[in-house]
């Protein structure tokens, strides 16, 4: 909750004191009526600009971030690997600074091309009886005291998410071809 709300509710529902307030929650009177004063919900405090170590550097890591981005995502570097980079370059600074310029470099892009970070998400509807998703895994059975190795056909109706499994020792086109047998049998028939 936000501490100013909590403060003027303790004040003038609850009728606490300044002191008491203050007590409360750390800070002195003084800011205490200051705050009851203030028509403000949520109190500001001004950061200075402070020069960064990071800074001369700014151009150079933005420059990486842009390569990285063009990059599929199992050839991207971290940002551990960047700052490694950096300090070959000179950098002295803290591995936190260069992934929060980082984090923020990435969040004004998404801004900029009006994108979400995670990316879209569309559902897929089905009509009942119109596809189903069919897979192999692996999975391991104690059979006869021994551990052995299946492979488990898995059958899904995509709109009503009922599903199918067949565990056979390989997979081969006879085994496939018997698995959705059994399940067209068992789901009675087969989607369009």
């Amino acid at each position: 909750m936000e501490l100013l709300s909590v403060i003027r509710r303790w004040r003038y529902r609850q009728e606490f004191s300044i002191r008491e307030i203050a007590r409360r929650t750390g800070l002195s009177r003084n800011t205490m009526r200051k705050y009851l004063r203030s028509d403000s919900v949520e109190p500001r405090f001004a950061t200075p600009d402070r020069p960064s170590r990071l800074d001369p550097f700014a151009d150079k890591l933005a420059h990486m971030l842009r390569q990285e981005a063009a990059k599929s995502r199992k050839q991207k570097r971290t940002v551990k690997q960047l700052h490694a980079d950096l300090v070959a370059l000179g950098y002295d600074g803290s591995y936190n600074r260069v992934a929060a310029f980082a984090r923020e470099w990435k969040a004004a892009r998404h801004r900029e091309q009006q994108t979400c970070v995670r990316g879209a998400f569309v559902p897929l509807t089905f009509l009942p009886g119109e596809a189903f998703q069919f897979d192999w895994s692996e999975d391991w059975a104690i059979i006869a005291g021994e551990r052995t190795k299946l492979q488990v056909a898995q059958f899904k109706l995509s709109y009503s998410r009922a599903f199918f499994l067949r565990a056979y020792p390989q997979q081969t086109h006879e085994m496939l071809f018997d698995a959705h047998n059994h399940a067209f049998r068992v789901l009675g028939g087969a989607p369009r």
